[in-house]
């Protein structure tokens, strides 16, 4: 192994400890999903209980239960030792921190290309500025297998493809690999067949384990929510709140705080319509420029980065592991077009810090809508609607095959 990449290897194993180790000391207790909803809910499964998205409605696809019921295994040996829920923490910490191994050897292998490098301490440095919200949540794991799907869409479309779909299963946004793909790929048509082929497999295999009309229960259990603090459309509410005009309420249905304020359950339910539109839109521009020749590495990268953007900025949804979902595609985005990816991994980065500091860092300010936090939170959203004109701009820019031939 090159003494670089040696380094580079050492960073990026040591960053994943010391986000480990930061989950028990930082404040707001980033890693209590792990411990108060993961655990529970592989507890039930294995103990003859109720088997979320199986017997009962989930907010997340049924998939999210296998890296659960993993990091069950991973914990059982430790149970003596520290109990059930430092065990299960300590399991999940050593399940990412695997995936995500497997993944860097993927990307940076032991004698990585430069660009490969660049993106392996872009991955390093957001990890490190994220803070354990990057590890203790379900979304970790599908950051592992988006990086390596996106890395084989040229040379093995079908198992990329696989795996993208996967981890769409797991955590949605994925999906939007997917869609970047179908649109950029010259083999399109193999992988929307791949892709549809993946989920009927996967649909079949939950109506066999007695899933039934809970199959797509993650889609419905989303509609009744209402505007949680943290989301790019609460920002003018918070800012209500600071002054007294609103108010910040805990929904003990859903395990999250939202707002309560004149207009925004209304704003709420039109945000999911607004996200389709503007995913058609950004697609609509993609589809334009793969039929005018557009190179796969020049369009692909901007287009799963705008689409990945439009499922944050449109979300009724915040929360702070949302920014996990942006590494995956400016990874491949230093891979597939390094000169041009400067930008968009500058501000991933801050986006990485920004949201570290709101969340857990100052986040009982937050609660109490104290103007530092929501300032700082307010200049992460806007730094998220400028990052979707900074990935459409660059599509729009994407040149065609006969303007690409004479540059």
């Amino acid at each position: 192994m090159r003494p670089r990449t040696a380094v580079l290897w050492a960073a990026f194993l040591a960053v994943h400890v010391l986000v480990a180790w930061q989950g028990w000391v930082y404040p707001s207790q980033p890693m209590g999903d792990v411990v108060l909803v993961y655990e529970p809910w592989s507890a039930s499964a294995v103990t003859g209980g109720a088997i979320v998205g199986i017997t009962e409605p989930w907010v997340y696809p049924q998939l999210a239960l296998l890296p659960m019921l993993l990091a069950k295994l991973l914990a059982w040996p430790l149970v003596g030792l520290v109990g059930i829920s430092g065990a299960y923490l300590i399991g999940w910490a050593v399940l990412v921190t695997a995936a995500d191994a497997v993944a860097f050897g993927v990307l940076v292998g032991r004698t990585g290309t430069a660009s490969r490098r660049s993106a392996g301490w872009f991955w390093t440095a957001a990890l490190l500025l994220l803070g354990p919200i990057a590890m203790y949540r379900i979304d970790a794991v599908t950051v592992a297998l988006g990086v390596i799907g996106g890395l084989w869409l040229i040379k093995r479309p079908i198992v990329a493809t696989v795996l993208l779909t996967i981890a769409a299963w797991i955590k949605i946004w994925p999906g939007a690999l997917v869609l970047a793909a179908v649109v950029a790929a010259r083999g399109r048509i193999r992988v929307l067949l791949t892709a549809a082929a993946a989920c009927a497999a996967i649909v079949l295999m939950l109506f066999l384990l007695g899933s039934g009309r809970h199959v797509l229960g993650f889609l419905t259990e989303q509609t009744g929510r209402g505007m949680q603090i943290e989301a790019v459309a609460a920002t003018p509410f918070l800012w209500m709140a600071h002054f007294g005009a609103a108010s910040i309420d805990y929904s003990f249905e859903i395990l999250t705080f939202q707002i309560a304020a004149p207009g925004a359950e209304v704003l709420a339910g039109l945000l999911t319509p607004v996200m389709v539109l503007v995913v058609a839109a950004v697609l609509a521009i993609g589809i334009v420029k793969a039929t005018r020749g557009a190179s796969f590495p020049r369009l692909f990268p901007p287009l799963a980065l705008a689409l990945v953007v439009t499922l944050i900025v449109t979300n009724k949804v915040g929360s702070p592991q949302f920014q996990t979902w942006l590494i995956a595609p400016v990874i491949l985005w230093i891979i597939f077009d390094r000169t041009r990816s400067g930008l968009p991994a500058g501000i991933v980065l801050v986006l990485c810090a920004l949201t570290c500091l709101i969340y857990p860092l100052s986040y009982d300010a937050l609660l109490r809508a104290e103007m530092l936090p929501v300032l700082v939170l307010t200049v992460r959203n806007l730094l998220l609607v400028a990052l979707l004109v900074i990935g459409v701009r660059a599509m729009v820019r994407v040149p065609a095959a006969r303007m690409a031939r004479r540059t």
